[in-house]
């Protein structure tokens, strides 16, 4: 039993290998690939956001955790007060009960 087990485990380790040996084997080097964001068309905060992308990626880093924190404070606002005014008020008045 244990060698049958031993037997498909080491089968199944060489058939995991089977597409690293593949990709191993393929075609010459690969070139170095430019990402840039399309600045064509755009105008205004997503001309801004775009330019920005290309030339300095730390500080287009810091817009998108800054407005995507503004923006998830701003959505949690609007939920707690939709859903104070349908009476599910989830404040400070709520407490856990468990039983």
């Amino acid at each position: 039993m244990v060698r049958k087990l031993t037997a498909a485990g080491l089968t199944a380790a060489l058939l995991s290998l089977l597409p690293v040996w593949a990709w191993a084997a393929g075609g010459g080097g690969a070139s170095e690939l430019v990402v840039v964001a399309d600045t064509r068309g755009l105008g205004g905060f997503n001309f801004y956001l775009a330019t920005l992308y290309n030339q300095n990626m730390w500080l287009f880093a810091t817009w998108a955790v800054v407005l995507t924190s503004l923006l998830g404070v701003c959505l949690g606002l609007l939920m707690d007060l939709i859903m104070s005014h349908i009476g599910l008020d989830l404040g400070k008045g709520a407490t856990h009960v468990e039983h």
